[in-house]
């Protein structure tokens, strides 16, 4: 029973970490990279279509992103879509491909996106711990039931803290690297 709750808490703190992962590729660094456009959406006939599903996007120069519709009656939506979102980014067509030239980042740019993303590793470094609590909370309901003993109780909690203590590692080691990526030039 012990080992099914630390199993399944180091399960959902394992999901935390690769959430953070995912929204951590998809913020601008100043370098085009493919992921940047992981959350743009697109109305394809009726229906929004992540655009990583509509097209071919690679990064053919470190600043510049290049997106080829494999239906080329899509690139005006596609333009609409980068538009429309959070990124700031232009999108230029020559009829059968998209190119975005990614700008470089002023200093005070990349002072707002690391605060962002210390946010996000903050966000889920809060999402670990509630995680911790709510095994903790389990373990102490099968101790006040009289299902495990005090000793186990407390090894269990020993080893939730271990789990959390290792999970918050990894964070703050992904939020450190991010940071040197966005503030190197």
């Amino acid at each position: 029973m012990i080992n099914e709750i630390i199993k399944e808490s180091e399960e959902k703190m394992k999901k935390s970490i690769s959430v953070l992962k995912q929204d951590l590729a998809t913020m601008k660094a100043g370098r085009a990279n493919p992921s940047l456009l992981d959350r743009i959406e697109v109305e394809y006939y009726g229906t929004m279509t992540p655009l990583n599903q509509m097209a071919n996007i690679s990064s053919p120069e470190p600043r510049i992103l290049l997106i080829q519709p494999w239906d080329k009656t899509s690139i005006k939506g596609i333009e609409k879509a980068i538009l429309v979102s959070d990124l700031g980014l232009n999108p230029s067509d020559d009829g059968a491909a998209i190119r975005l030239v990614i700008p470089e980042l002023t200093e005070e740019t990349r002072k707002n996106i690391v605060k962002n993303v210390k946010k996000n590793g903050e966000e889920t470094k809060v999402a670990i711990r509630s995680i911790r609590r709510d095994a903790n909370d389990k373990v102490k309901v099968l101790k006040k039931d009289n299902t495990i003993t005090e000793d186990e109780s407390k090894k269990a909690e020993d080893d939730i803290q271990k789990k959390t203590d290792i999970y918050i590692k990894e964070v703050e080691k992904i939020i450190e690297l991010k940071e040197k990526e966005i503030m190197s030039i």
